[in-house]
């Protein structure tokens, strides 16, 4: 069959009845503005929100906020807001069109028109995935920054560019118009994500000289945590779809099968039907949020980092190192399942076996340079702050140790093997400068990046316990390279 029909409307009677969406766009009113239009967000919220509406109906249709990226807006738009997810497991692949969206907008290209969405009254719920550099926040403080650009936008003399701007000049717009309650709902990997949320939009107020009486009695943040590995789509991704459905999809997604949404129930404006999705409902999100930053999202750095210098390009592929799995089990056993109270009912060494396990999926090729991305932002929720209760708990985080050695030596920029690998990092010119100011040993190494104040709290840079245990990891590192090291892990 000619695959050169792009998926739309016209395209629905030719799909598989098992692909064709649960709701179409267009057949329910938008209730939610989505900032953040990745492909995280449209596999992930945008399906349990699909979901919820084919469970219990509703006016919760989401228009979705591209802050400035044009391609997948002019794409969706070319497909009647339609796109495919496909749940990959190691024997099976499931292909489904997600019909959630009502719209989508470059905010970049008509920022007035975003704030005039968060001043509609039929707008009740804004949702955001937009990474942590996005929210302006300081990583180790959690206090907004001050930049040119967010100093414009919360004066006010211009349409808003950063994401802070334009909830501030999207509350304000709303309080003006008494559009009603609105719930402001962070879904990215921040600790606290809804009390920094609160956090950041107090700071933005103050710092514009602001009101926000209206505000504070009419905004919620509620936290959330949610998961789901979703790699970059790449042209395999979108063959899969189209053999699947018989038409193209230009964006589509692929992901495991597993997804998880924990939610603080708090929206003043009402919110769709979640939990009959299968979204977990609570008034704390904080512990399931501790349960996968450590559990999860740590493991999925440490694999990133061995894995990569080790010159494995992918999650599954680091997951068949000798030792690796093993060192793996150890660092949840002996250092995260110690460090904090999970959710009621919930064994952190069985959850860790779940993720251990999902990370093996050889379906889902989740790039370890992709997952290493950041790592200076990731590194204090995701692994520091499990050592540091440890320590304070008089215990010596031997493995926690092995995550921080694997981070810095991947900081080189070098493989075990010599090749290259890239930096991304927001820190990337100020950790590149520490390391070239410092001898080339794994003491210099260590102390170079332990002088980081903006990723190493000083209680913990000054820790001789966990800076010698670095330094062990690392000497072992420098005379055996990875995989030799993970290799003699029991």
């Amino acid at each position: 069959m000619a695959m050169t029909s792009l998926l739309g409307l016209g395209a629905l009677r030719r799909l598989p009845v098992e692909s064709r969406p649960l709701i179409r766009p267009g057949t329910v009113p938008a209730g939610i503005v989505h900032i953040g239009l990745g492909a995280f967000f449209r596999a992930h919220q945008a399906v349990y929100t699909e979901a919820a509406l084919a469970a219990a109906g509703g006016d919760w249709g989401i228009v979705g906020v591209a802050p400035r990226s044009t391609s997948v807006v002019e794409a969706l738009a070319s497909q009647d807001q339609l796109y495919s997810v496909t749940s990959l497991s190691a024997n099976d692949a499931q292909t489904r069109v997600v019909g959630a969206l009502a719209a989508s907008h470059v905010a970049a290209l008509d920022p007035a028109r975003v704030v005039a969405l968060l001043a509609d009254p039929a707008i009740r719920v804004v949702t955001l995935t937009v990474t942590e550099k996005g929210y302006r926040l300081d990583p180790a403080t959690g206090r907004l920054l001050s930049d040119q650009a967010l100093d414009a936008d919360l004066a006010g003399d211009r349409p808003p560019t950063t994401v802070p701007g334009m909830l501030v000049q999207g509350l304000l717009a709303r309080a003006r118009a008494d559009a009603g309650p609105i719930a402001i709902v962070s879904c990215d990997n921040l600790p606290a994500n809804g009390r920094r949320v609160q956090g950041m939009l107090d700071a933005a107020f103050a710092r514009a000289g602001h009101d926000d009486t209206w505000v504070r009695a009419n905004v919620r943040c509620p936290g959330t945590m949610v998961d789901r590995i979703v790699p970059a789509s790449t042209s395999a991704t979108l063959s899969l779809a189209a053999a699947a459905l018989g038409v193209v999809d230009q964006v589509a997604l692929s992901g495991e099968p597993y997804m998880q949404w924990v939610i603080e129930d708090d929206f003043p404006g009402g919110r769709p039907a979640w939990e009959a999705a299968g979204a977990v409902l609570t008034s704390d999100a904080g512990p399931w949020e501790r349960l996968k930053l450590r559990s999860l999202n740590g493991v999925h750095s440490a694999m990133a980092y061995l894995g990569a210098l080790a010159g494995r390009s992918t999650i599954a592929e680091a997951f068949e190192m000798p030792g690796l799995a093993e060192a793996m089990r150890l660092f949840v056993a002996e250092d995260v399942a110690p460090s904090f109270t999970p959710p009621a009912g919930v064994s952190v060494v069985s959850y860790g076996a779940s993720v251990l396990s999902r990370f093996a999926n050889p379906a889902i090729l989740h790039r370890t340079t992709q997952i290493a991305m950041d790592g200076s932002q990731k590194l204090p929720q995701r692994v520091l702050e499990t050592i540091s209760d440890r320590r304070s708990a008089g215990a010596v985080p031997r493995w926690g140790a092995l995550v921080v050695a694997a981070w810095m030596r991947y900081c080189r920029g070098v493989a075990d093997d010599g090749s290259t690998l890239g930096l991304d990092d927001p820190l990337a010119d100020t950790i590149r400068a520490a390391i070239k100011a410092a001898p080339a040993t794994p003491e210099g190494l260590a102390g170079a990046l332990f002088g980081l104040t903006a990723v190493f709290p000083p209680s913990l840079a000054q820790d001789e316990v966990v800076r010698s245990l670095v330094v062990e990891w690392l000497t072992e590192f420098e005379k055996h390279g990875v995989e030799s090291t993970l290799a003699g892990v029991s």
